[in-house]
């Protein structure tokens, strides 16, 4: 991947002035393309105006950019799915994950010197300046140590932490400015979770102690493997970690049958022991967070900077859901989403019918007695087709609570990950164990369909 190199603007003012920049130059391009279709004979409306394929394009550059809260704020949005926000919009912000700017040399090394001291360099036998990846918060680079340990260190954009929320807030404005936004959208739990999620990847010690946790979580699991955390040459904005080898998991698409069903099945069933037997998911579906090394058959796990953790409560609400849903009718799927978030007791009869229709389409992998086919699966589009007729026949503009939503984007992800990997799984039988094991941990009285 080629990366553009540019310093981050780390003032609040600079970073004001990018936003000013890209609204005076949104507006230019309005006054331009209604000339054009006044000049054609066409009656322009203003929402057309603004989010023009240039308009778009110009949000996506500058979001990109300014790198840190506007670039989350274009990802949380781009989980949509094309359902609220224009599809081509939507395109555009899902390629911020991918598309960001390298910090120069000198703003490297002026980070390492801030955190590791003036004689950083003391550490290495030899620092790659080029980064391995870039993205929102920081960038990754190889390095190896005096005592020859190959390593990846972790850099943090400067200014980063100190913009967040106003970042959010300029990104939000605009974004609703230019009518990318529907007005009856509820669009603030998004922007404050983004802000708080935000601040929580803005701190490596936090992802250190995530990354420190799976690894005791996973100890004698020799399905996966984790960084270890070189503790002295880390802090807040350097997270400095053993270096994994894997190949990028998308190399898995082209192993024999029993290799995949090796890996695919132990990706699966990290993702449900994350949900119900630890209460801790890494949210972030990115395939570049797993690698797979073909000589040990090991998956590689990387980037926990956007874990979360589940209150019991809330573990037992989505068990109660998943239960429902695979053996109870619809009073008890209806009872369990109102208690997880989905609708409230007041919805009208007819969105409460839509959402328990969405809910059993979107387990339907669970729900299948067979081996499910993901790769032949068209549940995404079936699922796109319903939220799609909520938005437009019921009106639908709740979102999930935002730990539900970002449990979304972890199952979303994974789904797509094994669509991809070609995965054909049994689904019910790997979750259903822990399934059992969550309703036998707490009393009958807490189970939605107890009697």
């Amino acid at each position: 991947m080629a990366y553009r190199e540019q310093s981050v603007t780390s003032s609040r003012l600079g970073r004001l002035t990018l936003m000013g920049k890209l609204a005076g130059s949104i507006a230019g391009n309005m006054v331009s393309e209604g000339a054009r279709q006044l000049a054609q004979g066409q009656k322009p409306r203003l929402s057309d105006l603004l989010l023009t394929p240039a308009n778009a394009q110009k949000l996506s550059d500058r979001l990109s950019e300014m790198r840190g809260a506007a670039m989350k704020v274009g990802q949380l949005l781009s989980m949509d799915s094309g359902h609220i926000l224009p599809p081509q919009l939507t395109s555009l912000l899902a390629r911020l994950r991918e598309d960001a700017h390298q910090m120069p040399l000198g703003e490297v090394a002026a980070v390492l010197e801030k955190s590791l001291g003036a004689n950083w360099d003391t550490h290495f036998r030899r620092f790659t300046f080029k980064p391995l990846a870039a993205a929102s918060i920081g960038q990754v680079h190889e390095a190896v140590l005096r005592n020859g340990r190959r390593v990846a260190v972790k850099i943090q954009y400067p200014g980063i932490r100190q913009s967040i929320d106003s970042d959010v807030d300029n990104v939000a404005s605009l974004l609703q400015l230019s009518r990318a936004i529907p007005d009856d959208y509820l669009f603030s739990p998004l922007l404050e979770e983004a802000k708080r999620q935000l601040h929580a990847e803005a701190d490596y010690r936090q992802e250190a102690a995530a990354i420190d946790k799976y690894s005791r979580l996973l100890s004698g699991d020799t399905r996966f493997e984790t960084p270890q955390v070189i503790e002295p040459l880390s802090s807040s904005e350097v997270l400095t970690m053993s270096f994994l080898d894997g190949q990028p998991i998308e190399c898995l698409a082209e192993a024999s049958k029993p290799e995949r069903d090796g890996a695919t099945t132990a990706l699966l069933d990290l993702a449900v022991r994350e949900m119900f037997e630890w209460g801790l998911v890494q949210t972030d579906p990115n395939f570049s967070n797993y690698l797979y090394q073909p000589d040990t058959g090991c998956v590689q796990l990387l980037d926990f900077g956007a874990t979360r953790a589940y209150s019991m409560d809330k573990q037992e609400a989505i068990a109660d859901l998943f239960d429902a849903l695979l053996d109870g009718c619809d009073e008890d799927v209806r009872r369990c989403a109102v208690a997880v978030g989905y609708m409230e007791v007041s919805d009208p009869s007819s969105y409460q019918t839509r959402i328990i229709e969405l809910l059993r389409t979107a387990t339907e992998p669970v729900r299948a007695l067979v081996d499910y086919d993901f790769a032949k699966s068209d549940l995404a589009k079936r699922m796109s087709k319903i939220v799609l007729e909520l938005r437009l026949q019921e009106k639908f503009t709740r979102i999930p609570p935002p730990e539900i939503l970002f449990l979304h984007r972890k199952l979303g992800g994974l789904h797509l990950l094994l669509s991809r990997l070609r995965a054909r799984l049994p689904v019910r039988q790997i979750v259903m164990p822990y399934l059992t094991a969550k309703r036998n941990a707490v009393p009958a009285s807490a189970v939605c369909l107890a009697v």
